[in-house]
């Protein structure tokens, strides 16, 4: 049972109403992490605009959805698993990519460097090396890309803990964060 009630959209009002409308206009339904986000009507109003600007960024919707699936191995996040492996195959990424993102890890290079990045961060609180700063940069990413996967990184810390914090229902195919991912 989650600890947050999610919100039903039919009774939102103002703001939060528009918002939910364009949640639903996004996914074609309201998931639950933004119902239990509206409780708090500027949190959610947050993290659609951070959201919707990195999508303007550098970083391409598959590379971001594969961050988030490392951000929520990391963080144990059942939900955002669960999300973010369905959205990572609409956004193009097969199973086996999936897997190893989760594993923090990618046969392409460009994302392999993200991706360690990302978990750095995740596992050392903000905090990358020289060397590993170095090795990003020989894989080809650029001030742009370190300051989005920051970004990425930390919008998928807030809806891991949200989520984590809520024990919001998850509403997409169940994935289990340390399940096997062969």
């Amino acid at each position: 049972m989650s600890r947050i009630v999610p919100l039903d959209p039919a009774t939102a009002t103002g703001t939060t109403a528009d918002l939910l409308d364009a949640v639903n206009n996004a996914f074609g339904t309201v998931p639950n992490l933004f119902r239990v986000a509206a409780q708090a009507p500027g949190a959610l109003q947050g993290l659609l605009q951070f959201n919707a600007a990195l999508g303007h960024g550098a970083l391409k919707l598959r590379e971001r959805e594969a961050i988030a699936l490392a951000v929520a191995e990391a963080n144990g996040c059942d939900y955002c698993l669960s999300a973010h492996s369905y959205l990572g195959n609409k956004a193009g990424l097969v199973d086996a990519e999936i897997a190893l993102a989760r594993e923090g890890k990618s046969a392409d290079g460009r994302l392999d460097a993200l991706l360690r990045l990302a978990t750095t961060l995740v596992h050392a609180r903000g905090h990358a090396s020289d060397e590993q700063i170095a090795a990003a940069r020989a894989a080809g990413l650029g001030d742009a890309e370190l300051v989005e996967v920051v970004g990425a990184v930390a919008l998928n810390l807030f809806t891991n803990y949200l989520n984590l914090l809520a024990q919001t229902p998850i509403d997409f195919p169940l994935v289990r964060a340390g399940a096997a991912r062969g």
